[in-house]
């Protein structure tokens, strides 16, 4: 049987990118955090890098999925210059209030179960980074360990909770 892979997953707005409070709806709002040398130390030891995404705004109107993959494709592009590859995007285009109950919307394990799936992934052995308790109990629930980070706060400072 091949072995599983481990991975580190990503929340988006607030730990890859600058949190704005709300929404970022536009490429030019995009501002990509620099965690590029303690992502390249993950990816060094071995770790698929996944990002995992609400993007209710898809749902409210307030961007389109072009827009969406031009922010994607910016950080993609931005990591890539800094030898960091950042393997696959997993997002929620859903929102509660427009279009109901989804299973991917964190704090469901949803989008990580389709990396854990799509990556041949053993969770015991991944985590995901977020920026919120949804993110931490997200992970949790597809048995990844959640690390709980502030917004913005550098990656660096919690690598010593990655083996």
């Amino acid at each position: 049987m091949p072995q599983k892979n481990k991975a580190v997953f990503l929340d988006r707005d607030g730990v890859l990118n600058k949190e704005m409070g709300d929404y970022v709806r536009r490429l030019e709002d995009f501002h990509i955090l620099d965690n590029f040398d303690a992502l390249k130390t993950l990816q060094n030891k071995g770790y698929l890098l996944l990002v995992a995404t609400n993007q209710g705004g898809l749902a409210k109107g307030w961007y389109t999925e072009e827009e969406l993959a031009k922010m994607h494709q910016s950080l993609k592009d931005t990591y890539l210059l800094h030898d960091v590859k950042l393997t696959d995007f997993f997002y929620c285009p859903h929102h509660p209030d427009f279009t109901g109950d989804c299973d991917c919307r964190k704090p469901k394990p949803g989008l990580l179960l389709q990396g854990i799936e799509k990556y041949n992934l053993d969770p015991s052995k991944s985590y995901f980074i977020g920026d919120r308790e949804r993110d931490v109990i997200a992970g949790n629930s597809a048995g990844v360990k959640g690390i709980l980070i502030n917004s913005d706060q550098p990656i660096s400072e919690i690598l010593d909770l990655i083996e």
